[in-house]
């Protein structure tokens, strides 16, 4: 077993017991929802560093979001997507894709929930409506391939899917994309995440790479769009790179942290392209990072996503650590000494 630093931050008990797929902060407080491989959604308080409740699944869950304080959604390899309500102990399954549901948003805008399926469709869904999906599918639109990431902001939601393409649509015109893109990186997208700002997404690769893209598709618009290389290291004269597997905006600054399969989490200043921080590196490959709602705690999963198959590895583990205001707000610019 690794000796963790003290720096990584608090260790949470009972961990899911594989690997973690989504963790997620309350937008109300410092609940924690965490999906795994182990076909479990957990529910924790973050700042107690206690077990709140959990719900067993047909399948690994391969994404949770919530809904309020004590309830959320969960997308599962069983096909289903799932209401969760802990303090009642009550599910409900909402709907199903016809293959596994990869990625779950509930959108507080529209009051609706967004799945991505790896059977090539995205769906809404109304939870309001009476049990059965009858009652709580509202629309379903296909996707040029599978869907491997989403993210809204306001009423845009980003679409990410195999083959590098990015379908942007705005929530209360669901009947075609309003836009469609391909991905400026060359190789398969692993997540997406919108600018708080609304402004644009960061995308990442699992090719080390991260792309800084913006919706306003003027020239001047285009013009602020980049890409950079992270989560890589030299050995012996030989690039090794390593998939992104999470991106996660600080709700106060608009700077990001990104996780990789190096174990490594580093915190950017998109606007001013620097790295800000890098905290020591985790026992494990980071597979999902979320700020809680003040952006003073960040949770990480550090968690092996069997990029290099099947092999030994550390246990599970999500540790939530304090942030400090220099690891994430953006240093004001230097300015020139005016000449006298």
């Amino acid at each position: 077993m690794t000796a963790v630093p003290q720096s990584a931050g608090r260790e949470l008990e009972n961990p899911p017991k594989d690997g973690i797929s989504n963790l997620r902060f309350s937008n109300n407080s410092d609940h924690l929802l965490v999906s795994s491989w182990d076909k479990t959604v957990r529910l924790y308080d973050a700042s107690a560093n206690a077990l709140r409740g959990e719900f067993m699944h047909g399948g690994a869950v391969l994404d949770c979001c919530f809904h309020d304080d004590s309830s959320g959604f969960s997308a599962s390899a069983d096909n289903t997507v799932r209401r969760l309500v802990f303090n009642y102990g009550r599910e409900d399954i909402l709907g199903r894709h016809d293959a596994p549901v990869r990625c779950i948003e509930y959108s507080y805008a529209t009051g609706q929930v967004i799945t991505g399926s790896w059977d090539k469709t995205l769906k809404c869904w109304d939870p309001r409506g009476a049990s059965g999906q009858e009652h709580t599918l509202v629309g379903t639109y296909t996707q040029p391939e599978r869907v491997y990431s989403l993210s809204l902001v306001g009423n845009r939601l980003v679409v990410a899917t195999a083959g590098r393409h990015v379908n942007v649509y705005d929530l209360r015109n669901m009947s075609q994309p309003e836009q469609r893109r391909e991905s400026s990186l060359k190789y398969q997208t692993r997540c997406v995440r919108c600018y708080p700002n609304g402004t644009g997404y960061a995308l990442s690769s699992v090719e080390g790479r991260v792309a800084m893209e913006f919706f306003d598709l003027s020239e001047v618009g285009q013009s602020k769009k980049y890409a950079f290389k992270c989560h890589r290291k030299s050995e012996a004269g030989r690039d090794i790179v390593y998939p992104v597997n999470a991106i996660a905006f600080h709700p106060i600054y608009g700077t990001f942290a990104t996780g990789g399969c190096d174990g490594y989490v580093n915190v950017w200043d998109g606007n001013n392209k620097k790295r800000l921080y890098q905290y020591p590196k985790y026992p494990s490959s980071v597979a999902a990072l979320s700020f809680s709602r003040d952006g003073r705690l960040l949770a990480v999963a550090s968690s092996y996503t069997f990029e290099e198959g099947e092999k030994p590895h550390e246990s599970d583990s999500i540790f939530v650590r304090s942030v400090n205001e220099v690891e994430v707000k953006p240093k004001p610019k230097s300015l020139p000494n005016p000449t006298t």
